[in-house]
């Protein structure tokens, strides 16, 4: 049985009562009339849409949504949404819960902001792994962690759903992931034969459910990719009616042909495309946005179905080792460290990281040596350091930035840090594009035990918040229903997923009830695990996770599959 929320009712079975819209008045039902497992009275229900928001209520039954309006019937367990919104649950387009999930299937920092969904696959995914691969990450599990018996991405998601997760869960297959199965982490082009073998780890991934070929083109080795590559693995995903998603060769400097190439592999690969977490990071570039929108709107008029996403921040967060050229990075990370010990290397590593111009993506020149804040390390001997920018620490050791970003890195290899790169104004520009899907970019942790002591994005702990909250409510940057479509049937439509992403009669029953006068993120750069607020009831397959905000402990998720998979009725959308 569902724990029950303070505003919702279990009725007796002889005897059911049902709410008036107005909340004043009940009716009596003759116990022969239809009982649903579930009735939401009385809500401001966002179908997804886009449209106009009405009042009305919504039945459920088992996983299903089986009416929606003017529901006469009554409830086994009701909940009273009057003065709340009711809207499909939400799509966390960049999740990276992938390991958060296995750690603690609750998925507690997205479910309390209405998070039904989560998909994976950013460049790297869980699968396909190889014996080596298999023998890595488990030690990065570590001995407590799960134990890896899965070899296929397929086999991932299906050990997910049977431990037992709350979010239902997706993935795109990573192309970086896919590289390395066949290549390592060499920067080397696959011959005709390696990358036929790349093109069945597609195909494979594609038949088991994946939603396409997602690619990660900053960091190394995916960046060791050309774009030829690309399009051939694209090709698999396109005839499995899946689509590509890149975080772009570049988002600063050389974001015009960042895009232009994202907008070849959709239309020589046959298929749709979104650029992950859209951004103009570098201040020299914050206004190039009409540019950017331009591109993306003429490849959308010219039929490439072309669409992005996005987080609601200002700072990005990834490795301090990012900021090293992916040539010193060529063979993995006890090569790259080698390298930077190597006096002669170093300087030519030194003199990429200050060029005024480079073939790569500088993260250290887009946010600037004050701009990168350093939050997280495994060296105790560093740890002190957390907290503090790099432009502060290299004056603390009375060398450069570039020198003391190269010490960290070898000091310790896994330095985690935020860089702040871009404009509040953009954000706000393009939360309002209609193109525009979200995603946290972030792991779906609790608040609580050991990861209080672990450094967090908050974009971790409030990016839906935020939309709803601060751009939507406060500054009116987006409209409530089109901020609602992009969190749910937009990005549905987008990956093709079945009778998801939008309160309609037949569809899973994924629901969010939250109030739109109070939802609000907490999470701050200096205190990041804080939940957000505002969010009272969510059900995943028709059951209640989160009740009066408060988690119940259920986990009903379950695997979410694409186009291409094979256990569809009609044997999927995968082309001979």
């Amino acid at each position: 049985m569902m724990k029950l929320s303070r505003r919702a009712v279990r009725l007796p079975a002889a005897t059911l009562l049902l709410a008036s819209v107005t909340g004043c008045a009940t009716t009596e039902i003759p116990k022969d009339r239809t009982v649903h497992d579930l009735v939401i009275r009385s809500g401001l229900i966002y179908d997804g849409s886009g449209g106009v928001p009405y009042v009305g209520d919504i039945a459920v039954e088992g996983d299903r949504i089986v009416a929606v309006g003017d529901v006469r019937s009554g409830g086994r367990e009701e909940v009273d949404a009057a003065g709340m919104a009711v809207a499909p649950g939400f799509i966390n387009m960049l999740s990276w819960a992938n390991r958060s999930l296995i750690e603690d299937g609750r998925g507690m920092s997205d479910i309390r902001q209405g998070v039904t969904l989560e998909v994976f696959g950013e460049g790297w995914t869980m699968g396909p792994i190889n014996d080596t691969m298999r023998e890595e990450l488990q030690s990065q599990l570590g001995e407590g962690g799960a134990t890896v018996g899965w070899s296929t991405l397929g086999e991932y998601l299906e050990f997910l759903e049977q431990k037992g997760v709350s979010p239902n869960v997706a993935s795109f297959v990573g192309a970086t992931t896919v590289r390395i199965h066949e290549l390592g982490e060499r920067d080397v082009d696959p011959d005709a034969e390696q990358l036929g073998r790349m093109r069945a780890l597609v195909r494979n991934a594609m038949e088991e459910g994946a939603m396409g070929l997602g690619s990660a083109l900053i960091y190394a080795p995916g960046n060791y990719a050309e774009t030829p590559e690309l399009v051939a693995l694209a090709e698999e995903s396109g005839r499995c009616g899946g689509m590509y998603i890149s975080h772009m060769r570049s988002e600063a400097d050389d974001i015009g042909s960042a895009v232009d190439e994202v907008i070849t592999i959709a239309r020589e690969g046959g298929l749709p495309a979104e650029i992950y977490h859209l951004k103009l990071a570098g201040k020299r570039n914050w206004d190039r946005l009409p540019e950017v929108i331009s591109k993306i709107e003429d490849a959308r008029r010219s039929g490439i179905r072309l669409s992005t996403n996005m987080y609601l921040y200002t700072a990005g967060g990834t490795g301090l080792d990012a900021v090293i050229p992916p040539w010193a990075q060529d063979g993995g990370r006890d090569a790259m460290l080698e390298r930077l010990q190597d006096p002669g290397t170093r300087v030519r590593v030194l003199e990429d990281m200050r060029a005024a111009e480079s073939d790569w993506e500088n993260l250290l020149r887009a946010a600037g040596a004050d701009g990168v804040l350093l939050v997280s390390s495994e060296n105790p001997t560093i740890e002190p350091l957390m907290g503090k920018t790099l432009a502060e620490i290299a004056a603390m050791r009375g060398k450069s930035a570039e020198e003391t970003a190269i010490d960290l890195v070898l000091e310790d290899a896994d330095i985690g840090a935020i860089y702040f790169m871009m404009s509040e104004e953009n954000v706000a520009r393009q939360v309002a594009l209609p193109w525009m899907s979200f995603g946290s970019d972030a792991a779906a942790p609790a608040a609580e035990g050991e990861t209080l002591d672990d450094a967090a994005h908050p974009r971790t702990y409030g990016n839906f918040a935020r939309l709803l909250g601060k751009y939507v409510r406060e500054e009116k940057a987006v409209p409530l229903a089109q901020a609602i479509r992009g969190l749910t049937a937009l990005p549905a439509s987008n990956l093709g997923l079945r009778q998801r992403g939008s309160l309609a009669v037949g569809n899973f029953a994924d629901i969010v009830v939250f109030d739109p006068a109070t939802i609000s993120d907490h999470a701050t750069y200096d205190h990041p695990h804080q939940y957000a607020t505002g969010v009272t009831e969510v059900f995943i397959n028709g059951v209640q996770v989160l009740s009066d905000g408060e988690h119940t402990g259920a986990k009903p998720g379950r695997v979410v599959r694409g186009p291409g998979w094979t256990g569809w009725p009609d044997g999927g959308a995968c082309q001979s």
